[in-house]
């Protein structure tokens, strides 16, 4: 069942095909193209893939108009996982000397997008270079060599071609060109080349002011030097960007605090709360709370935070000091909010903490470029819902 689907563009191409040769009379319709494109089909619906490909690479020699169907059968084995019949389609078409330049170039980027699929990535490179030398389906070309080198972690290669892509006409790429400055300024950070680090994150801002993870990485090599100072600066510009990056730039922001020697760190964490609200800083609020002020002005906190949001962070933080607060008085805990606090806890341990934006991917932990989708920049944490305080009782929510 699953060739149909695949096979509706060759049938498509093949019906329009033969109505152009269909006033070339009994004899054609018997002996040419058209008979042997059905004889093709009839052997992939019978799960004969081989056969078919024969055929349909003879009718490359018949007419060269036929050259846009094959590519498309080559494509569709790309897509099913049928990597060496694609290569063996598309290999055999650019080899037809009656192909135009612009069909063999469009033959050239499919080849090299099978052998990218099969793993072959320095064959898939020599192709999509040619084509780049030959300017022809330049810009995919060229987008097709930065996802080699993204693969091989070939930053500087990524660079220039990132560049080569903009001079193309693509639209600005400065988010991905930010990115390859951080990647290569960790490269030299991890060669103890702090210089060199420097100026990549530099770089990297002037393609875009706005990369929060050059900034991250400056307000790290300022801690290194020990200027927690400027650290701390650069950490206020993170979350102005909002919420979302709190958690990123958290751990760094509370280093900078012991370091210049802020013993009580409430009040900071509570104004930046009430500007970028997130989980992870309400969370070092109520410990911080807790320290400095008791468990009940952190109980009072949570409480608070919970009449508006839906968090289970937050609700596992307040059964926890609320069983502490009934030992400490003398008392037992109540069993039940320790079952309750066990369930919550397993809830939690299953929830991730990021999602991409563009693909919906789920992480535990912070990527700058998404493992699924490979775009850049678009994992986020992962914000609570806004409590609703109109939901139906429980007994209306009952399946009955």
């Amino acid at each position: 069942m699953e060739w149909l689907f695949l096979l509706l563009p060759v049938a498509a191409a093949s019906g329009w095909w033969v109505g152009r040769r269909g006033a070339g009379g009994a004899r054609s319709a018997e002996r040419g193209p058209g008979s042997a494109y059905f004889r093709g089909l009839n052997y992939l619906l019978n799960e004969q893939p081989d056969k078919a490909i024969d055929v349909f690479l003879e009718l490359a020699e018949v007419d060269r108009e036929t050259a846009e169907t094959h590519l498309a059968l080559g494509a569709l084995f790309r897509r099913r996982g049928e990597v060496d019949r694609a290569i063996r389609i598309h290999q055999d078409l650019i080899a037809r000397p009656k192909l135009t330049a612009q069909q063999r170039a469009f033959g050239l980027y499919e080849l090299g997008l099978d052998y990218m699929r099969a793993g072959l990535l320095d064959r898939a490179e020599s192709l999509f270079k040619e084509l780049a030398e030959m300017q022809m389906q330049v810009q995919p070309a060229l987008r097709a060599l930065i996802d080699i080198y993204q693969q091989e972690k070939d930053w500087q290669r990524c660079l220039e071609t990132a560049r080569q892509l903009e001079a193309a006409g693509e639209v600005p790429l400065r988010a991905e060109i930010a990115q390859f400055h951080c990647e290569l300024a960790e490269q030299h950070l991890r060669e103890q080349d702090n210089r060199a680090a420097r100026r990549h994150l530099q770089d990297a801002q002037r393609a875009a002011p706005d990369c929060i993870r050059a900034s991250l990485l400056q307000a790290e090599m300022d801690m290194a030097d020990g200027d927690a100072k400027s650290a701390l600066a650069l950490y206020a510009r993170v979350t102005e960007r909002g919420p979302r990056f709190v958690p990123a730039m958290l751990p760094g922001l509370l280093d900078c605090y012991r370091r210049l020697g802020y013993e009580r760190v409430a009040g900071e964490l509570g104004q930046l709360f009430q500007a970028q609200p997130s989980p992870p800083l309400m969370l070092e609020l109520s410990e911080a709370l807790e320290r400095e002020q008791g468990i009940d002005a952190a109980v009072s906190f949570l409480v608070d935070y919970l009449r508006g949001h839906a968090d289970l962070s937050a609700a596992e933080r307040l059964l926890d000091l609320r069983v502490r607060q009934q030992r400490q008085e003398g008392g037992t805990a109540d069993p039940t909010a320790e079952i309750v606090l066990g369930v919550v806890a397993h809830l939690l341990s299953a929830r991730p903490a990021y999602q991409c934006e563009h693909c919906g991917f789920e992480a535990r932990a912070l990527h700058w470029q998404c493992p699924s989708c490979k775009h850049w920049g678009s994992i986020m944490a992962v914000e609570p819902d806004r409590l609703v305080t109109d939901v139906a009782p429980l007994r209306q929510r009952r399946i009955t």
